[in-house]
């Protein structure tokens, strides 16, 4: 039972306690994955001190496997400490893959989770966080898991 309360206190914590989301971001994300390496050009928009979408337009490549792919994800941020806040929210893509000279469009679905550092005294941002998708069709489907690398201008 105490287990319990100490799990509802600590959600109703991170309710009350909001991220201070800012209004505009732009930069870039490195990521390593299973089945793709590469880089998103990402912006993010935020909607109130708590919330955030973030749009990112990637490019992937592994072997003879190339993806292009566009990427919609919503965010609910909860601040930690200092300029540290978490975040998690649903998202999808579609994208373009080539794959041993064949290629497809591919739909998918699937979140992102992560930590991020607002630094407070100048305009950047830097987050690490996982974004787990699964893609639904084409040569490479299924869970597609990997982390990556986030840093931003704010404004």
């Amino acid at each position: 039972m105490k287990k319990i309360l100490l799990f509802i206190a600590l959600i109703g914590t991170c309710i009350i306690v909001s991220a201070q989301v800012s209004p505009y971001a732009l930069g870039a994300r490195i990521y390593g994955g299973e089945y793709y390496n590469g880089a998103e050009l990402s912006f993010q928009k935020g909607l109130n001190n708590r919330n955030r979408l973030e749009l990112d337009a990637s490019f992937g490549f592994k072997n003879d496997n190339t993806r292009l792919a566009l990427i919609g994800i919503y965010h609910w941020d909860w601040h930690l400490l200092g300029g540290f806040n978490w975040y998690i929210g649903p998202g999808a893509s579609v994208s373009f893959d080539s794959y041993d000279n064949n290629s497809s469009v591919n739909v998918g679905l699937g979140g992102q989770i992560g930590i991020e550092y607002n630094f407070r005294d100048l305009p950047f941002l830097v987050s690490l966080d996982t974004r787990p998708i699964w893609d639904f069709l084409g040569e490479v489907h299924g869970l597609g898991w990997g982390g990556a690398l986030g840093l931003r201008i704010t404004w």
